[in-house]
């Protein structure tokens, strides 16, 4: 008998049919395990597939006390006890990266270890913050740097804090700050804001200061943050400015590869454009949490989730675009 090769073997591993579902749900965060307990609780075979291990970015948050129930837990408790009561109804694929997407009578989604069918998607796939990619900030993340003010400014109440960035979420975060009780000062690369306007008047209205044409060198690491290294970048001079906390806010980079790939409709920053009950622009494909834009929160995954997942179940019971 021939003997097959090592290339021959993964060929027809990859080609073999896992499982054919009425849902797929690709991203095992906190909107994919949400849609995976509604979908199955409304009585749709479904599965979902995670490239990595279940519960998404939160895992990396060390302390959350915003999650309706949860007064204070970390981020890797709160998602084990998601996953663990997801588990009791879906099974979850972990490791399980989906490397292509194919439309057609059903849905093809394959991975390196064979394909999936499917009657549709839901995709939460998440996204991950843009990062200063400088000294320190890896190692400080959770002591000090942080990309979510809503998450983690309670803490910095009375303390010095820079906000890193112009936009209308670097402004939001500054205004968050400020109105909690932390001095805030605003770090801007350029000399003047991408901002909305009532958001830029609001910061100039509370006497926000703003360092601006300015970029983060480094961030001077401690038992937390002790400071930031500042570059003035009209006249190169380098300075030290002590700050208790960085919070981040330099943009968001979705994971939409596979959307592409589907052809939804996305917007100019990469997001999947849905409607009020998370359906895309491609019928039977769905899409929650961070890949989705809006409100960047954990509460807001879970409901982006069910409401992806119920529907789903509706549209497949009586297809809405028939309707």
């Amino acid at each position: 008998m021939e003997r097959m090769t090592i290339e021959g073997i993964a060929a027809a591993s990859s080609d073999a049919l896992l499982g054919d579902y009425d849902v797929v749900i690709i991203g095992a965060g906190p909107a994919g395990l949400s849609a995976g307990i509604y979908a199955s609780r409304a009585g749709l075979d479904c599965a979902i597939l995670e490239k990595g291990v279940a519960g998404g970015q939160v895992l990396t948050s060390l302390n959350i006390d915003n999650y309706p129930g949860f007064p204070e837990v970390s981020g890797m408790k709160l998602m084990e006890s998601m996953a663990e009561h997801a588990r009791k109804y879906v099974e979850i694929k972990e490791g399980e990266e989906v490397i292509r997407v194919r439309g057609g009578e059903k849905f093809e989604i394959t991975t390196p270890s064979g394909r999936y069918a499917a009657r549709a998607l839901i995709l939460a796939t998440g996204g991950m913050h843009r990062k200063l990619e400088v000294p320190g900030e890896e190692d400080m993340i959770g002591k000090g740097v942080s990309y979510c003010a809503t998450c983690d400014g309670f803490f910095y109440k009375g303390k010095e804090v820079v906000v890193v960035g112009g936009g209308n979420t670097a402004l939001t975060d500054a205004l968050h700050l400020e109105s909690i009780g932390c001095k805030v000062t605003i770090i801007h690369r350029r000399g003047q804001f991408r901002a909305d306007r009532h958001l830029q008047d609001s910061v100039s209205q509370r006497g926000i200061p703003v360092l601006w044409d300015t970029i983060v060198e480094e961030i001077v690491e401690g038992e937390g943050v002790t400071a930031v290294r500042l570059k003035d970048l009209k006249t190169g001079k380098s300075e030290l400015k002590k700050t208790d906390g960085v919070f981040v806010a330099v943009g968001e980079l979705p994971s939409s590869q596979l959307a592409a790939e589907l052809g939804l409709e996305m917007d100019p920053g990469g997001f999947i454009i849905v409607d009020k009950s998370f359906r895309t622009s491609v019928p039977f494909v769905y899409a929650a949490g961070d890949v989705a834009g809006g409100i960047r929160q954990i509460v807001a995954a879970v409901h982006g989730g069910a409401a992806a997942a119920l529907a789903c179940f509706e549209d497949l019971m009586n297809p809405y675009y028939r309707r």
